[in-house]
């Protein structure tokens, strides 16, 4: 004999309120947000440039002018960015490192990979009123020795040796927060 009370049996998941849908959400993105910066670092890691064991840190910029990296950077901390004109990314990224240079306040080489003649360059250069001071890497030798993987790149040289390496996109904050640190540590 079985009875019918009308009872309904199935469990129902009690509501949330705003406060803890807003809550959850936040966890989540927290949650996603650190996780995305563990890959993006491990990432970055692998693929920033690697300074050789015997650098050649005495250079030419495309003009014939010479550079000396290792003086430079007993200095001040000297930001070398390795960048191409056929790199999309680096048409984002050069602006920045343009606008850094032009302070004066830090050292910024740059080393335009494969890139063309100097001549080439050079046109380039004037056309998006870049005024940094270039290495044209024609054949992309120097990359090569320094184990580059990626464009845009960037090494921070502190007394003729490598502090930080770093790829991709970086605001311009984070490249003086990078050479600040490398003057105080």
């Amino acid at each position: 004999m079985t009875t019918d009370i009308g009872i309904d049996k199935t469990l129902e998941k009690p509501k949330k309120t705003p406060k803890q849908r807003i809550l959850s959400v936040l966890k989540t993105a927290l949650l996603y947000g650190v996780i995305f910066l563990v890959i993006y670092s491990v990432v970055n890691w692998w693929r920033q440039p690697v300074m050789p064991a015997d650098p050649q840190l005495q250079l030419m910029d495309y003009q014939g002018q010479p550079v000396d990296l290792a003086e430079l950077s007993r200095q001040q901390p000297t930001l070398i960015y390795f960048w191409g004109t056929w790199c999309s990314v680096c048409s984002v990224t050069s602006p920045t490192i343009n606008r850094l240079a032009a302070t004066n306040d830090h050292a910024v080489i740059t080393i335009a990979v494969q890139s063309g003649s100097n001549q080439e360059l050079r046109s380039y250069l004037d056309q998006h009123q870049f005024g940094f001071t270039t290495i044209n890497d024609q054949e992309g030798d120097i990359f090569a020795d320094w184990q580059g993987q990626v464009t845009p790149s960037y090494v921070v040289l502190e007394n003729g040796k490598m502090t930080q390496g770093l790829t991709g996109i970086q605001p311009l904050w984070s490249l003086k927060l990078r050479l600040w640190l490398a003057s105080v540590f």
